[in-house]
């Protein structure tokens, strides 16, 4: 009962904040008085209702979604196999740290910039959303099996426990908390990335192109729009990923 309490409380906080930054939207609007440089939440949401009849909406949400999601999970698999290997072989961790500490260094643009050279526009972003990703992927899945308790690990020597069944009951109870701490930071990192990417190389029916047209006719609402857009789809992404993740590791102890 306390839970269901407190669960109804939190969920109106939230509304009071959503309506308190809108409000303070409209006020800010209203005061500056010119659309072109701050549309009104209710110019936003007529540009949105309007943009949502248009096949090139949901064309362009759809491809974007697919390119993105396809570099993140190429940046878990990769991770992933990365981070077991360098424990398994401490010079294959040495070789590859300091590359994984460029990534993370390496400004977004640069990498953009750079990948331009390397592969076409249509699938600049699954390249920079993979680059973005795959280094906190890998360190965190490292971190989490380098900190497995080595206590289970002996006693999994001595009783002579199968491979799969210390992966299965050891590695994985161990390493999972920082994987879902890595992919809920990778999706935010790989959806920046991976629109930034669109944006600079304009692949067609794509987000990114939509939002560059929008600045260029300085459409600010249908700016605004795509925005929002953009954070939903992180949002639920992030959330049903996780939720699988969940599910996965429920199947697997």
């Amino acid at each position: 009962m306390k839970q269901v309490k407190s669960a109804v409380y939190n969920n109106k906080y939230r509304i009071l904040a959503v309506v308190f930054w809108i409000t303070v939207w409209q006020s800010a609007s209203m005061l500056i008085s010119k659309e072109m440089l701050l549309a009104s939440p209710f110019a936003v949401i007529k540009a949105l209702g309007f943009l949502t009849g248009k096949g090139v909406f949901w064309l362009s949400i759809f491809n974007s979604f697919l390119k993105i999601l396809m570099g993140f999970l190429l940046a878990i698999i990769l991770g992933i196999l990365l981070a077991v290997l360098s424990y398994k072989m401490l010079i294959l961790k040495e070789i590859i740290s300091p590359l994984m500490k460029i990534i993370q260094a390496t400004p977004v643009a640069s990498f953009i910039i750079l990948a331009l050279l390397w592969v076409e526009s249509k699938n600049l972003s699954i390249l920079c959303s993979f680059l973005m990703v795959i280094p906190v992927i890998y360190v965190n899945v490292l971190q989490g099996i380098v900190g497995t308790d080595p206590k289970l690990k002996e006693m999994a020597y001595v009783f002579q426990i199968t491979s799969f069944k210390k992966v299965r009951y050891i590695y994985l109870p161990a390493v999972m908390p920082y994987f879902v701490s890595a992919s809920t930071v990778g999706l935010g990192l790989c959806w920046k990335a991976g629109i930034a990417a669109e944006v600079i190389g304009l692949p067609k029916f794509s987000i990114g192109e939509q939002l560059y047209e929008a600045k260029i006719y300085l459409m600010t609402d249908e700016l605004f729009a795509w925005t929002i857009v953009i954070i939903l789809i992180s949002v639920i992404s992030e959330r049903l990923i996780i939720r699988l993740i969940h599910r996965v590791q429920i199947m697997l102890t």
